[in-house]
């Protein structure tokens, strides 16, 4: 499992849509698409405010949508249908008749999610506030590999890349399409909860520019955001130098290994374990390999915090499911063991089990959820 992106929280100057969130809410939870556009789409008639309605109403419910599954309130499928109707609601909006059926004709902007992101709503959310906005989106939806999001730069000459990603681990990924972003001449405005609180993590990757919400993006995107400086000289590592100890590289590279070590030596340490059914310990492996991936992520963007937030997070999601979050310390504490030459690692992993032990399981889970 992978920790959710945030909250998708309304603006301070929203409207108010009153009952209507409640009425969304119900039809998503039921599956009823055309209950669900029927609230949507009386909301816009009330408010004549699309803008509004997609962040102030969609936004917040999706938002709810995630909390439930986390809470395991949702199972992953009803999650799946939720946003797969909040995503069909939005097409309805998009392509209703109205007063900007007009061809837009402001300044051009790519709308994309980095390659491994499946996270597609909120990069959606905001391809529409700029459509509605009078700007020329192309959206180029999830998972969009590097180099093809490059060669659509080359062909259509944007000025801007909005850049989304909902899941840390991407931010190596997410680092290299901003790099190659600026050396094709184009700056990049980055955006999604992967980039961290205060988009620190934007910062620290060289983007030019970052946003909370779709109607900060606008903004800063109106305002208008500078041509990279020597695109062409600049690399990965001159934004990260930590990157040369090869903590990193070695952790990331030898997941596989470190995963089936763990799995193997957890047996002695954790009795439970002993007992699992194959599909308890197919599962109990999954979370082992996000772990590292975690940890690795981690150590890229050298913030330790960034792996306590994710392992409090899947502490809460395995209480919820009525499984023992007491497993996640001895599997700590054996990938020291296995990292214990690589000081970084080892002061991460023993950060994130002193935050384990300091601990309070929370009666609710804050915050959405959304596997992969």
């Amino acid at each position: 499992m992978t920790p959710p992106p945030p909250p998708l929280s309304p603006h301070p100057d929203v409207v108010s849509f009153g009952p209507a969130r409640d009425h969304l809410w119900s039809a998503v939870h039921q599956g009823d698409e055309r209950g669900a556009a029927a609230v949507v789409l009386d909301a816009l008639e009330s408010s004549a405010d699309a803008e509004a309605v997609l962040l102030d109403l969609i936004a917040p419910v999706q938002a709810r949508v995630g909390m439930e599954w986390a809470a395991n309130r949702l199972t992953v499928a009803q999650e799946h249908t939720a946003t797969a109707i909040h995503e069909r609601v939005i097409a309805v909006l998009a392509h209703r008749p109205g007063p900007r059926d007009e061809t837009p004709s402001g300044p051009r902007v790519t709308v994309a999610c980095v390659d491994g992101e499946w996270h597609a709503l909120p990069a959606r959310l905001l391809a529409e506030v700029l459509r509605l906005r009078g700007w020329r989106v192309d959206f180029l939806g999830a998972h969009v590999p590097t180099p093809h999001l490059i060669a659509h730069l080359h062909q259509t000459g944007p000025r801007a890349v909005a850049l989304s990603s909902s899941i840390p681990t991407h931010l190596p990924t997410a680092h290299t399409a901003i790099t190659a972003c600026q050396a094709a001449g184009v700056p990049v405005i980055a955006g999604g909860a992967a980039f961290g609180p205060e988009g620190r993590y934007a910062r620290a990757l060289g983007a030019d520019g970052w946003a909370p919400d779709a109607r900060g993006a606008a903004e800063v995107l109106e305002r208008g955001l500078d041509r990279p400086v020597s695109p062409s000289l600049h690399q990965t590592v001159d934004d990260l130098p930590h990157l040369a100890d090869q903590e990193y590289t070695i952790v990331a590279g030898t997941t596989h290994q470190l995963v089936k070590q763990t799995l193997a030596d957890l047996e002695d340490r954790f009795e439970p374990l002993r007992g699992y059914t194959e599909r308890q310990r197919r599962h109990t492996a999954e979370d082992l390999a996000h772990i590292v991936e975690y940890l690795a992520t981690s150590l890229y963007v050298a913030d330790e915090e960034l792996f306590t937030r994710f392992i409090l997070w899947t502490a809460d999601i395995l209480t919820a499911r009525r499984v023992p979050a007491r497993s996640l310390d001895p599997a700590l504490d054996l990938l020291a063991l296995q990292l214990k030459d690589f000081p970084r690692a080892c002061r991460t992993l023993a950060h994130a089990r002193e935050a384990l032990g300091n601990r309070t399981p929370p009666s609710t889970i804050p915050g959405p959820g959304k596997p992969e």
